[in-house]
């Protein structure tokens, strides 16, 4: 898939899952607002990934003008295990770059699972997403978020509840519909 058909599949989950489920609740505004930065990185190992991913929090860091990023590497740790060993490596590198407080990598995979979850239980679509991916948060915007809802711990039990509700083959099809987007592109 080209760079621009994998962002599509990738902003059509932000939109139907993310935003339409309201699984984050701070998402909305900033898809409205085009403040919500899609990089594609052609990395296919941990290696090359690591660089794109010190380019993208460091030119994070020096635009204020867009508030996250969804780094998105199709090709580079397609294994969750891998992948989820690499957080690690991503929180060293924010401690390297003095970005820690700053900053902060949330995860998003298509086999994402909690710890403590069967691989197939639905819980774990609240984190799954058509590509592999890293969301590049400012810590100082989120924590603004936070403060102003309503309840925000029960945000992951209400999500939780919300995708049960639907169901896990509702939800697998409202990640497939992501990959038809990306080939319409």
């Amino acid at each position: 898939m080209t760079p621009e058909a994998v962002i599509a599949a990738t902003r059509h989950w932000v939109e139907t899952v993310v935003v339409d489920l309201n699984l984050c609740p701070f998402a909305k505004r900033e898809l409205v607002r085009d403040r919500i930065r899609f990089v594609v990185s052609e990395a296919d190992d941990a290696d090359t990934l690591v660089d794109d991913l010190e380019r993208e929090l460091q030119w994070l860091q020096d635009n204020d003008a867009v508030e996250t990023t969804l780094l998105i590497h199709p090709q580079a740790l397609t294994d969750f295990d891998d992948y989820n060993q690499f957080l690690d490596v991503a929180d060293v590198l924010l401690s390297q770059m003095r970005l820690s407080g700053e900053l902060q990598v949330a995860s998003f995979h298509p086999d994402y699972q909690f710890a403590g979850t069967e691989a197939d239980d639905v819980e774990n679509t609240t984190n799954r997403s058509p590509y592999p991916m890293l969301h590049l948060i400012r810590e100082a915007s989120l924590e603004a978020a936070v403060m102003n809802y309503p309840d925000p711990e029960n945000i992951p039990a209400r999500n939780i509840e919300t995708v049960e509700a639907l169901g896990a083959e509702h939800m697998r099809a409202l990640l497939q519909a992501c990959f038809a987007r990306g080939k319409a592109i």
